[in-house]
Formats: structure tokens, C-alpha cells, sequence
């Protein structure tokens, strides 16, 4: 797969804490072919997951743009691809954002905390607005990630 792929490991860790949340309260673990997994172990599973979101990942970057010292730069989002007003005060007919999109320049604008679609299956990431599968921010990627980070920053220490 090459499409949006954070999407499934952002909606994956969600579930998986979701899931060890559900068993510390029940007081259960599941046995899944002779393998006892407990939540401690989802929880672990969870944890690496938006770790490698992060940056600790073969390419040392964050999917999050904004977040640690390496990140995308060039992400497929009008409002970060656009110059500001300020700098920028001509109106910016529809079609002459092209100009812009297709600039090899990183986005003026940073879309902090957005997670964009991520590498594809060999862990490759051009970083370009054009490649809107990997660069591309979306709310089916980002909003699980919202509940796993409130989780694990509550549970900080914890796993």
C-alpha cells in the first residue's frame, strides 16, 4: 500500500489502547494462538506505533509536521501551501494557486500537529505537495491519533 498509510497506524493504536483499556477494566487477557497478550502489551504495541509516527522510524522523520527537527516540509494543504496576506496582499485567483502547489519551496505556512499520509510500504517519503497519498493531511488520519496521545500522555510512565 502507498495511500495514507499513517491512517492505519494511527486508527491501529487507537483500537489497540482502546482495546487494553477494556481488559485492565475487565481484568482479562485474550489468548490468540497459544500467545497470552495482555494489555500491557497492546498498550507497548500501541506506543511503538506513534513512536515511529514520530520520527523513531528508518527515515528519523515525524509525520507530524512541526514536530522534532525533521519533518515534512511540503504538504498538500492550500491554506500551508499559500503565502500569507501579509505577505502576499493580491488576490490569488483559483488557478494561479498552481504556482504555488507545484514550488519546490517548503509551505510558507506550517500546518502544525498535522500528520500527513505518510511513507509508502518501503518507508519512502519524497515530501511533495503533488504526492497528495503521502502529503496530504486528512481528519481520518489525524483524529485517532487524538485519542492515543490523550492515553498515552495520561498513562505516561505507566506502560
Amino acid at each position: 500500500m502507498n495511500d495514507s498509510n499513517m491512517q492505519y497506524v494511527t486508527s491501529t493504536s487507537f483500537l489497540l489502547l482502546t482495546y487494553a483499556k477494556y481488559l485492565t477494566s475487565a481484568h482479562m487477557v485474550v489468548n490468540c494462538g497459544g500467545t497470552t497478550v495482555t494489555p500491557k502489551r497492546l498498550r507497548a504495541i500501541a506506543k511503538k506505533q506513534v513512536d515511529y509516527l514520530l520520527g523513531d522510524n528508518p527515515l528519523k522523520m515525524s509525520y507530524m509536521v512541526g514536530y522534532g527537527p525533521r519533518y515534512p516540509k511540503r504538504i498538500h494543504h492550500r491554506g500551508s501551501s499559500l503565502p500569507s496576506i501579509a505577505a502576499h496582499p493580491a488576490k490569488i485567483q483559483c488557478s494561479a494557486g498552481f504556482n504555488f502547489m507545484n514550488s519546490q519551496s517548503p509551505n510558507p505556512n506550517i500546518l502544525v500537529g498535522a500528520i500527513v499520509g505518510g511513507p509508502d510500504k518501503n518507508d519512502r517519503f519524497p515530501d511533495q505537495r503533488s504526492d497528495y497519498e503521502q502529503s496530504e493531511p486528512a481528519t481520518y488520519i489525524n483524529s485517532p491519533l487524538v485519542g492515543s496521545l490523550a492515553y498515552l500522555a495520561h498513562s505516561f510512565g505507566q506502560l
